[in-house]
């Protein structure tokens, strides 16, 4: 089984390579879709959609089947070197144990996503392949791009107005960094083995429901010892819990009686998450947190220099 240390970082994004935009949960509207591919080829890119980016089935972007084709097409098409997303919502898990990881450990090339997307963050992960939790959207779109093309992830500062900055303790951790979505982390446990020691953990959470589904997925995920040996915590929006409380507590109550007996240095107020303007936070990347001065850095860039490619359309 493949150790999480071990990193195929991707080649850097060059002028006129292809970006794959496919749907591997809920569906966007197509107008949406028409705005993010003229979004990637302002980038200088070239937009591939998946074949089945406009179907519907419900709540999903199409059928399990069609969804995972698309997916596997790009991981294993070697013209595509990044692959987005189009929206998160709900239906990545169902895909979990059908992605091509012996295609995407082949060629690796990022993924480019988060909420839902998260599931599929996991797997990109656990085969060494780092990838973004971000959005082809939003005030930060650009780092997306800079950060697919070679560029150094910028320093991340916390907002101490934000809600959850209470949470924030003392001191510095270091370490790769990896986690999304606290209640797709937890739905991942028993799916796909867990092995974050030496992580850094990322977490960000919107409200479905009460304090009580926060607490069941922090719990499984302690339970279950996915977070045995994490060496902090980063924690960004808190969507959804402003002026929420239950019975006298409140989301801030909640996480620090949990993450407490992690004993590790935590720093929250990070604008990762659902926002309008999500920050980007490279997964898979070496971070560190440091509570004192509120800031998350990355020492390591996410993708290697651009592949040189021959005249006859091949790569070395």
């Amino acid at each position: 089984m493949l150790s999480e240390s071990v990193t195929r970082l991707p080649p850097a994004l060059t002028p006129g390579d292809t970006v794959a935009l496919v749907s591997p949960a809920s569906w966007l509207e197509p107008a949406q879709i028409e705005e993010t591919v003229a979004t990637i080829e302002a980038w200088g890119f070239r937009a591939k959609l998946g074949a089945h980016v406009h179907d519907k089935r419900g709540y999903l972007a199409g059928t399990d089947s069609h969804r995972l084709e698309d997916l596997n097409a790009a991981i294993r098409n070697p013209d595509v070197r990044a692959i987005v997303t189009l929206r998160g919502g709900c239906g990545s898990s169902r895909l979990l144990h059908g992605v091509d990881v012996h295609a995407l450990e082949a060629d690796p090339k990022p993924l480019v996503g988060y909420s839902d997307i998260t599931a599929l963050h996991r797997v990109w992960h656990r085969h060494g392949v780092p990838s973004l939790h971000g959005a082809v959207a939003g005030a930060h779109q650009h780092v997306v791009k800079d950060v697919l093309c070679g560029g150094s992830p910028p320093a991340v500062a916390a907002d101490r107005h934000q809600l959850g900055w209470e949470l924030t303790t003392r001191g510095r951790a270091s370490g790769p960094l990896f986690g999304g979505n606290l209640e797709m982390l937890a739905r991942s446990v028993g799916v796909l083995d867990f092995d974050l020691r030496g992580h850094v953990l990322l977490l960000e959470i919107n409200r479905s429901a009460g304090l009580g589904h926060v607490d069941r997925a922090l719990t499984q995920l302690l339970m279950a010892g996915a977070l045995d040996g994490i060496v902090g915590v980063a924690i960004g929006w808190l969507s959804g819990f402003e002026g929420y409380s239950d019975r006298g507590w409140t989301i801030i109550d909640l996480m620090r009686d949990r993450l407490d007996e992690l004993a590790v240095p935590v720093l929250a107020g990070l604008p990762y998450g659902h926002d309008p303007n999500p920050a980007v936070a490279p997964l898979g990347v070496a971070c560190t947190i440091d509570a004192d001065d509120g800031l998350a850095t990355f020492s390591t860039a996410l993708c290697l220099e651009p592949l040189r490619r021959h005249p006859s359309g091949s790569t070395r």
